[in-house]
């Protein structure tokens, strides 16, 4: 088996493996339809299918810019600690 040169840090880190599952978590949830494909329980009076929905929009968001500033902070280490 190939080891990696030394310079070179390897490609998949635990702090990928983060990245990627603060990625794909939303895509699972939405994909998941008949996991919210029901009425109950309504929130103000909304089904819960639409505010369910709406709440994961939210969620996204939020998933996004933490993967997003974790990628920043590994590529700021993989180039040697540069300051942001």
């Amino acid at each position: 088996m190939p080891e990696e040169p030394e310079g070179k840090p390897p490609t998949v880190t635990p702090l990928r493996v983060v990245i990627a599952l603060c990625l794909v978590a939303p895509f699972v949830a939405m994909l998941w339809v008949s996991s919210y494909a029901k009425i109950d329980p309504t929130f103000i009076g909304i089904p819960f299918f639409y505010w369910y929905q709406m709440l994961w929009v939210l969620i996204s968001t939020a998933l996004t810019v933490i993967a997003y500033k974790l990628w920043q902070r590994d590529q700021r280490s993989r180039k040697g600690g540069a300051s942001a």
